[in-house]
């Protein structure tokens, strides 16, 4: 008799351990096709979300193919500039290079593709480097981009201050030809601030850490100097 209950409690306990058994794998399976939902969903809306970065910005006509930069000329021979309109040291390839560059432009050798970016804006107290760049994204919508831009580096505030308003922005706009209406609200709405983000950043993925950067036919021209960037535009058209 004591064996019988013996036997039937073994088997009792045999059967609990197989039920305990069943319930770890149910709750374990449940919990991995949990952890598989949130890693589709977080595959999901990082997709949405890296899809939405890309699309949300709107590049001003005359930009190239990827919205990084606004293309001026079309001749054989790619020039790249990377500037940023509070950096004093862009302010000065312009004074001792831009006479060079708008020549090679004018003489069908070169395509420049300007690129605004916004990577002093820690030395404003008002982003300035984003403000201007968006700015001459407007600039651009007007057909002044050129024009816009040399006025912007002409009157360059000072690294560590507020840079120049909104309205200065408009005002120097004006002095170069564009609406003030048109400009002004294109500027004061901040409509190319997505596009200066996307420039800024797809420059940082193609290694650009400085500005001014100078690239012929995606080399670096080391020293910006008019002699070195003429030669540079001869080297890569032969």
């Amino acid at each position: 008799m004591s064996s019988r209950k013996g036997r039937k409690d073994a088997a009792r306990v045999v059967r609990e351990q197989m039920a305990q058994e069943r319930r770890r794998k149910r709750t374990l399976w449940i919990s991995l096709s949990a952890v598989l939902v949130l890693v589709i969903a977080g595959l999901i809306g990082w997709s949405v979300w890296s899809s939405q970065q890309s699309d949300e910005f709107t590049a001003p006509p005359g930009a190239n193919e990827a919205g990084t930069g606004v293309v001026v000329g079309s001749g054989p021979v790619t020039i790249d500039i990377y500037e940023d309109y509070l950096c004093p040291a862009c302010k000065q390839f312009e004074q001792t290079s831009g006479a060079t560059i708008e020549q090679l432009i004018a003489d069908g050798r070169v395509r420049v593709v300007y690129h605004p970016v916004a990577y002093l804006n820690r030395y404003s107290s008002t982003e300035y480097s984003t403000r201007s760049s968006a700015a001459s994204g407007c600039a651009a919508e007007g057909g002044k981009f050129t024009e816009f831009s040399k006025a912007l580096f002409e009157r360059q505030p000072p690294e560590g201050g507020a840079g120049l308003s909104n309205d200065e922005l408009i005002d120097i706009g004006v002095e170069v030809g564009l609406d003030r209406d048109a400009f002004g609200s294109c500027v004061r709405n901040g409509k190319y601030q997505p596009w200066t983000e996307h420039v800024t950043a797809e420059a940082s993925r193609a290694n650009v850490s400085g500005t001014p950067t100078i690239l012929v036919d995606g080399e670096p021209v080391r020293e910006w100097t008019p002699e070195n960037i003429t030669a540079a535009v001869e080297a890569a058209g032969r």
